[in-house]
């Protein structure tokens, strides 16, 4: 969402997004050590972007819980299933790892505007994009306990690659 006086060149754009959803009771769930409506998004992302999570080098993920950004990063496939604490502790997911994890600070260092995170992020991502601290970010929303999530992939505007729309 841009909100302008005037048209601005496009510096970031969305290259993929995805939906994913699952059961709102927890109780009829397969698993509840991950969120299904997460891998689902991310399926759906990573198809229509054309890219790999290896692309990813920064990502703002629904951390509303600690815990949930542990089990985002793990859904997401930044690292292996049940190594999510370890790999956030051990450094790879800050300033200077392969991918950033949350370079905003969070939900929770934002404010967590309920119905508003995903704007945050987006807008938050692009300006990174545009300012060229990233090349391809992704974010992750998530609602309904984890029933539904929400997956954008974002990386350079075309104009600013080089090719005309």
């Amino acid at each position: 969402l841009i909100l302008s006086s005037k048209p601005l060149p496009a510096k970031a754009e969305v290259l993929g997004f995805g939906q994913g959803q699952d059961a709102l009771a927890l109780a009829d769930r397969d698993d509840i050590s991950g969120l299904n409506a997460t891998k689902k998004a991310l399926s759906n992302a990573i198809k229509m972007s054309k890219l790999s999570i290896k692309n990813i080098d920064a990502a703002e993920v629904h951390d509303c819980f600690s815990i949930a950004e542990i089990l985002a990063v793990e859904d997401l496939g930044f690292c292996p299933k049940g190594m999510g604490g370890k790999w956030v502790a051990s450094g790879s997911a800050t300033f200077g790892a392969k991918v950033v994890i949350n370079p905003s600070g969070g939900l929770k260092a934002c404010g967590h505007p309920v119905g508003a995170t995903g704007v945050k992020q987006i807008a938050f991502l692009s300006q990174q994009i545009a300012a060229g601290k990233f090349a391809h970010a992704l974010s992750h929303n998530v609602g309904g306990s984890g029933a539904t999530a929400v997956v954008h992939i974002l990386g350079p505007a075309a104009a600013v690659k080089g090719i005309k729309k």
